[in-house]
């Protein structure tokens, strides 16, 4: 494996759950992140702002770890902007079509041991593993 780093990975991992367990917990939501984009322009008061900063967190965040001096970004996408775009409209439409994105499902649905988001999680993870099967192995992409 090339790209083996537990520690990193467990230290995010460790950081997402932190976020969703405290939004769960101090604003009584889960921490959806298409639901969270998808009601943004909705919501009444208060709740545009709590809304409007946590996407701000979620570009502000990787931004300011990146300007931390010796980091290097590591991961490079060679994928060009029409396919990038047709990707954000799929990934879009299956998180309504799933009724949550692998964000809420998969971290916050899993913890609240939800049976709904068990079986949207399987699907996202077989889409994703039959997906790199395909191009990696079948098409040499």
């Amino acid at each position: 494996m090339e790209n083996f780093t537990p520690l990193s990975a467990l230290i995010g991992g460790g950081l997402i759950g932190l976020a969703s367990g405290l939004y769960l917990i101090l604003n009584g939501r889960i921490a959806g992140i298409s639901g969270i984009v998808g009601t943004l322009l909705t919501p009444n008061g208060s709740e545009r702002w709590e809304k409007l900063a946590f996407v701000a967190g979620l570009i502000i965040g990787p931004l300011l770890i990146i300007a931390l001096p010796g980091f290097a970004l590591e991961s490079v996408v060679r994928a060009s902007w029409p396919v990038i775009i047709l990707g954000g409209i799929l990934v879009g439409f299956g998180t309504r079509l799933g009724s949550g994105c692998t964000s809420g499902h998969g971290i916050c649905g899993l913890s609240r041991m939800s049976a709904r988001s068990l079986m949207a999680t399987l699907a996202f993870m077989t889409a994703g593993f039959v997906t790199v099967f395909i191009l990696r192995h079948l098409i040499g992409a």
